[in-house]
């Protein structure tokens, strides 16, 4: 799957009753709501990669993708978008990347 598949799900989930579909609850509670979760499911990610439990880990990244997602749809920000702009920043060394932000 790639993210631009779940991406689709996602729209479609959305566009449910909030009492058919967790992406259409979450979503109905608002933006705020969808970054916050984003933000509990990358904690719980965090603390998996620190226990060093493989299967937890990726649980928890499926969690931290799927969330993520609905938190940039949440926005009207398509994943197209953060690709471009990941695909810019590929042109030149993250390094570079960075000196250059500093001037």
């Amino acid at each position: 799957m790639t993210l631009e598949e779940l991406e689709k799900i996602i729209t479609a989930r959305a566009k449910a009753a909030p009492d058919k579909s967790w992406t259409a609850k979450l979503m109905a509670k608002g933006p705020e709501k969808v970054a916050q979760k984003f933000g509990e499911e990358a904690v719980e990610a965090i603390i998996e990669a620190t226990r060093n439990d493989k299967s937890a880990l990726i649980s928890e990244a499926a969690d931290v993708l799927f969330h993520f997602t609905v938190m940039l749809q949440s926005r009207g920000v398509r994943v197209a978008d953060v690709m471009a702009e990941l695909e810019k920043r590929t042109a030149k060394s993250g390094l570079a990347e960075k000196a250059a932000r500093k001037k």
